[in-house]
């Protein structure tokens, strides 16, 4: 009897010293990307699609965001870097390339034959605590995009939805771009 009441205490002990599994949940809010809605240069209310649409790095690795390479998009969801004050991206509309040695494998060779503008997401970050399994997530506040001007952009205008633009979560746009 007394072996049968350790045995219990010591499996009493283990069930009650284990603690709960340490996995952030998929509904907890994380680092949020900037929500960016493409809209009519001649009317601004209404949502315009942008076709063969592409999202690359602007950091020259070309690097390219794999949701938006060469697809039709009406809104754009852009991560923006944790560690530095700005991210930039280089948008393609009508995204085409060609190869230019006959080397279909080798896309090192390639010419883009698209204009490209290159976005400058400028932002003052801030990290909050989630909880012990999340940890931290980053917002963005006085978030501010600038289009790099070469004389030939696509992009026109960019709207942002309220002064001093804060990107702290996932359900809203947060910039509209008139294109």
């Amino acid at each position: 009897m007394k072996k049968i009441i350790i045995l219990l205490l010591i499996g009493l002990t283990f069930t009650l010293g284990c603690e709960r599994d340490d996995i952030c949940p998929e509904d907890k809010p994380t680092t949020p990307r900037l929500i960016i809605d493409f809209k009519s240069v001649l009317n601004p209310e209404s949502s315009e699609n942008v076709f063969s649409f592409r999202v690359e790095d602007a950091d020259g690795s070309e690097n390219f965001l794999s949701n938006y390479n060469n697809v039709t998009a009406s809104q754009v969801l852009l991560p923006l870097k944790t560690t530095e004050d700005s991210t930039r991206f280089t948008l393609y509309e009508d995204y085409d390339q060609i190869d230019d040695n006959g080397t279909p494998d080798d896309d090192t060779d390639d010419i883009v034959l698209t204009n490209g503008d290159v976005i400058t997401i400028n932002y003052a970050r801030e990290n909050v605590y989630v909880s012990r399994a999340c940890g931290y997530k980053t917002i963005f506040k006085n978030v501010i995009i600038t289009i790099e001007n070469d004389s030939n952009n696509w992009l026109q205008v960019i709207d942002p939805i309220n002064d001093n633009t804060t990107v702290e979560d996932e359900t809203e746009t947060h910039i509209n771009i008139r294109h």
